[in-house]
């Protein structure tokens, strides 16, 4: 399983810092270990799950890896996964 996770450092909503939660492997895994955290879909964003800071240990014990923000990238890009934001 290579679902990632990076540190909850984004402000957000309800007053809470929030993590993004993606998969190098494919979004089908993504998809499957956002549910089996309780993620609601709408939360998902392109290629990405926004879960808040409540989420982030969980996560981490459920299997998710914990890596910087740089490296989720990074790894995302790598495996053909990234989906930027399209800019009219």
């Amino acid at each position: 399983m290579s679902v990632l996770i990076d540190p909850p450092n984004w402000p957000g909503p309800r007053d809470l810092f929030w993590s993004h939660l993606v998969s190098d492997s494919s979004t089908e895994e993504l998809h499957a270990f956002a549910s089996l955290l309780g993620v609601p879909f709408r939360a998902f964003d392109r290629d990405h799950y926004d879960v808040p800071e409540t989420v982030y240990e969980r996560a981490v014990a459920l299997g998710a890896q914990a890596v910087s923000s740089r490296e989720l990238v990074t790894r995302l890009t790598a495996a053909g996964l990234r989906r930027r934001k399209v800019r009219p």
